[in-house]
């Protein structure tokens, strides 16, 4: 019972140890449990005890094995397959060795064993490759007691894991105590237990230990490292445009409803296949309107014109936006407006040897019968000339004074315009004015002179 408690007391130094250190490896910590069995026999002394390695494994006749739990370990990893451990184990010596081959085993009263070990351990599990199979080799010292009577030890152990998951494993171990001191006996200890490793934090509980983890806090998948694809696109949710809705990698992880290569999110027509450059939405006529603001979808139009063609009513292949005459059929080169056909000279010559035959009654605007044919031959030809602007002259002789020559000279021009306009002249392309006496084509001091001087006269206004 004694023994006990100081095993009891090993483990609580071991426990004590082992909470000093903060985890910084996936479960860095280990507890080993189990059986150990003290073997004095092959040790390379004499008699009773035997060489090196002799009858290493006569169980029977040499090994003491207390058959219970009798060991108990803690270790804690370091880094690069280095750790470091701590046990403690108890047993009871009844053989030590054999004087001779009749007599096997050398039987001793019963002595009490325990022990308090320290071990560095290097692993080898990278080095064979495998998740299963550890071995291992540990160097370290203790402090073993056997009868009462105890030693510092310096200890080389060799040892074995094998893992049935990645927690929980057997061990097999052995180990070569060397006493510092004549009176405590060199001496084997073998062991064999389950070992169970700990201490790894997965805060999500997703199978990925938090230092692995990007995501530690919230469930994820291994190939994400442990962050999570919520919609299972395949596509983390962390690069996902869109993480609640499943969606191609193309598209950054969002829904393509119509199929048209623009994302749900940005597809101002999500229903129907449409075009990148429009949003998603379709051009039916390809104008580069999209049909939800085309007002003639199926007509190619400018946007200009919300994608309706411009209308050329007269057909004169002038659009109505660029034509100035646009209900009267023109040229391109006059702006859709018909050519102006200008009267020659020849037809001006004539124009005005009629217009100084017109005659008025002497000192008045009013006509003479004999000039309405030439007012009408005038009208006709002005017709003939549609797009054509003119002004009607008044001229008088120097006869009278000035004054009522002017005023005159404007009445009879007006009376001229106003004639041509009753008789279907467009009143916008004549334009009336009186020059009085002040531009006479002959001397006044004739009477001939003053005949051609009173005068009417057409010029073509341009």
């Amino acid at each position: 019972m004694k023994n006990l408690s100081r095993l009891l007391f090993a483990m609580l130094l071991v426990l004590g140890f082992s909470n000093t250190h903060a985890q910084d490896e996936n479960n860095p910590w280990a507890m080993s449990f189990g059986v150990n069995a003290v073997d004095l026999y092959p040790v390379g002394e004499d008699t009773p005890q035997g060489d090196y390695f002799d009858e290493f494994f006569n169980v029977g006749d040499h090994w003491n094995i207390l058959p219970s739990l009798s060991s108990i370990s803690v270790s804690k990893y370091i880094n690069d397959g280095f750790s470091f451990g701590v046990g403690g184990s108890i047993n009871r010596i009844e053989k030590i060795g054999q004087i001779g081959k009749d007599i096997p085993s050398l039987r001793v009263e019963e002595m009490s064993y325990y022990a308090v070990d320290g071990t560095i351990k290097y692993s080898f599990a990278e080095l064979v490759n495998s998740k299963t199979i550890e071995p291992y080799i540990g160097v370290g010292g203790g402090y073993t007691w056997i009868d009462k009577i105890g030693a510092g030890t310096l200890n080389g152990s060799l040892g074995l894991n094998y893992w049935f998951t990645e927690n929980v494993g057997l061990t097999v171990q052995t180990s070569y105590k060397h006493s510092f001191e004549d009176y405590l006996s060199k001496h084997w200890q073998h062991f064999a237990g389950v070992t169970v490793k700990f201490g790894g934090t997965d805060t999500d509980g997703d199978g990925i230990y938090d230092k692995d983890d990007a995501c530690p806090e919230v469930p994820g998948l291994p190939e994400f490292n442990g962050c999570p694809d919520t919609d299972g696109d395949g596509i983390e949710d962390a690069k996902d445009d869109c993480p609640n809705e499943a969606g191609p990698a193309e598209l950054n992880g969002c829904p393509d409803t119509d199929g048209d290569g623009v994302a749900d999110k940005d597809d101002k027509c999500p229903t129907v296949a449409g075009l990148k450059s429009l949003n998603g939405c379709p051009d039916a006529d390809g104008d580069g309107v999209a049909d939800g603001d085309d007002k003639c979808p199926n007509e190619a139009g400018p946007a200009a014109n919300n994608g309706c063609p411009w209308p050329d009513t007269d057909g004169d292949g002038v659009l109505d936006k660029d034509d100035k005459c646009p209900n009267e059929a023109g040229t391109v080169a006059n702006n859709g407006c018909p050519e102006v056909v200008a009267p020659t000279a020849e037809v001006m010559t004539t124009l005005n040897n009629y217009a100084r035959t017109i005659l008025f009654a002497t000192g008045k605007s009013s006509f003479k019968n004999e000039t309405y044919p030439v007012l009408q031959a005038i009208t006709a030809i002005l017709k003939d000339y549609p797009e054509s602007n003119f002004t009607i002259e008044g001229h008088t002789d120097s006869v009278g004074s000035k004054n009522t020559n002017q005023l005159l000279s404007e009445r009879r021009a007006n009376a001229v315009r106003d004639y041509l306009i009753s008789n279907g002249i467009n009143a916008d392309r004549l334009v009336a004015a009186g020059f009085g006496e002040d531009y006479p084509i002959a001397d006044n001091k004739t009477a001939a002179g003053r005949k051609n001087n009173r005068r009417v006269e057409v010029k073509l206004r341009k």
